[in-house]
Parts: structure tokens; C-alpha cells; sequence
């Protein structure tokens, strides 16, 4: 391999694919959503081809990593809108079928939805944010 300068254990663009669980996207992207911590996908140097992105929320010590953080929402085409309890509940009212249990189990079965419909817009590759600028890498994901 040619000597172009670079130490791809620390160099972003060394990376040519990122491995994430479908589970940790769709963890992170809920977290986000659902409240005000902010959780990402991480990932650590030394950095080679292919490297694992796992959850991880951000501390102020990570200004000083070389880490990459990966937004969950930009692993995901179009992700459908995250389903509100008070959406849920007025649904059942307009329709006169409102009991607390009928709500926790629509609001449940709409929260599945929403899992799988995130898991259906998956994309292919991603842009990773570099020293160097913009980085595109494919992904692959388990589970």
C-alpha cells in the first residue's frame, strides 16, 4: 500500500463501513425523541475498514476524543413520527372506546409500529463527520 502520510488508526477516513445493531438505532433515535438526552452512536479509534458504532451518550470529556458521533436520525430515510400518548388517547375518545387499558395497549402496539416502521428505513450509507469534512461510509447492521 502506497505511503500517503496518513495513520488510518487515527485517520476518520480510514473507515469504509460502520457496523451498528438495528436495536442501538432504534434505541437512540426513541431516546432522542422521547426526551431531552441526547444519545448517538459512537465511534472510537483506532480506526481501520470497518468499525462498530454502539450507543453512547455524550459527556462534556468526548470534546477532547478523536471518537466519531453518528446521529441516529441520519441512519434513517424518512423516519415516521414518533406516536404521542395524547394522540393515542384522543384517537380512543373520538371513537367512545377510551379505558386506561385500551390506551396502554394501542399506545403499546403504536410504539411497535414505529420500531418497525424505523427498522423499514434503514439506509445503506452515511456521511460521517470528519476533520477532513464529510465522509461517506456504508453501513451494515445486525439483528
Amino acid at each position: 500500500m502506497p505511503d500517503d502520510g496518513r495513520d488510518d488508526a487515527t485517520d476518520p477516513t480510514a473507515v469504509t463501513r460502520i457496523v451498528v445493531t438495528v436495536d442501538d438505532v432504534v434505541t437512540a433515535l426513541e431516546t432522542n425523541w422521547r426526551s431531552d438526552r441526547h444519545t448517538v452512536l459512537r465511534i472510537t479509534p483506532p480506526f481501520s475498514g470497518r468499525m462498530r458504532a454502539r450507543l453512547h451518550r455524550p459527556n462534556p470529556d468526548d470534546e477532547a476524543s478523536s471518537a466519531i458521533h453518528v446521529d441516529p436520525s441520519s441512519l434513517v430515510a424518512e423516519p415516521p413520527a414518533y406516536p404521542a400518548p395524547d394522540e393515542t388517547a384522543d384517537r380512543l375518545r373520538e371513537a367512545g372506546t377510551y379505558t386506561t387499558e385500551r390506551h396502554h395497549e394501542r399506545h403499546t402496539a403504536a410504539i411497535a409500529e414505529w420500531r418497525d416502521g424505523v427498522r423499514d428505513a434503514l439506509v445503506d450509507a452515511v456521511a460521517l463527520s470528519t476533520p477532513a469534512g464529510p465522509h461517506r461510509v456504508d453501513v451494515a447492521y445486525l439483528g
